[in-house]
C-alpha cells in the first residue's frame, strides 16, 4: 500500500488575545510556547508541532486549525474550491512555506501547506 502524501502534520491557533491562549493551552497541555517573532507575531508551540498566531493585525479572527501537508498547495486549493470550499486566507508565500486557509462546505476551517523548495547547493 502506498503512503498518502496528504498528511496532517501541524496545528495552529489564531487569536487576537494570544496571552489568553498561551495561558490556556500552556496550562492545559503543558506546551512550551515561544516568544512571538516579527513581523507576523507568530510563536512556535510544543517544539514546532504547532503555532500561535496573533491575529489582531489581520482581522482579529479566532481559529484552531489542522494543516495538511500537500505536494502542491495551488492544486489542492483549486480542488477544494471545486468541491465547495471557500478561501479564508488566500494562497500565501512567506518565504519558507506556501499555505492557505480554506473553509469546507460545513463551515470547518483548515490549512493546506507545503515547504518552499530550497535552492540547489552549489556543487
Amino acid at each position: 500500500m502506498s503512503e498518502n502524501p496528504n498528511r496532517i502534520d501541524y496545528f495552529e491557533i489564531g487569536t487576537p488575545t494570544p496571552e489568553t491562549a498561551r495561558e490556556f493551552y500552556g496550562g492545559l497541555f503543558g506546551w512550551e510556547i515561544g516568544p512571538p517573532s516579527a513581523p507576523a507575531n507568530y510563536a512556535m508551540v510544543d517544539e514546532g508541532n504547532g503555532g500561535l498566531w496573533d491575529t489582531s493585525a489581520i482581522g482579529a479572527e479566532s481559529w484552531a486549525v489542522f494543516y495538511v501537508h500537500v505536494p502542491d498547495v495551488a492544486a489542492a486549493l483549486a480542488k477544494a474550491q471545486q468541491l465547495g470550499a471557500t478561501v479564508a486566507i488566500p494562497l500565501t508565500d512567506n518565504g519558507q512555506i506556501v499555505f492557505t486557509h480554506v473553509v469546507d462546505p460545513l463551515g470547518n476551517r483548515f490549512g493546506i501547506w507545503q515547504p518552499k523548495e530550497s535552492p540547489a547547493e552549489p556543487g
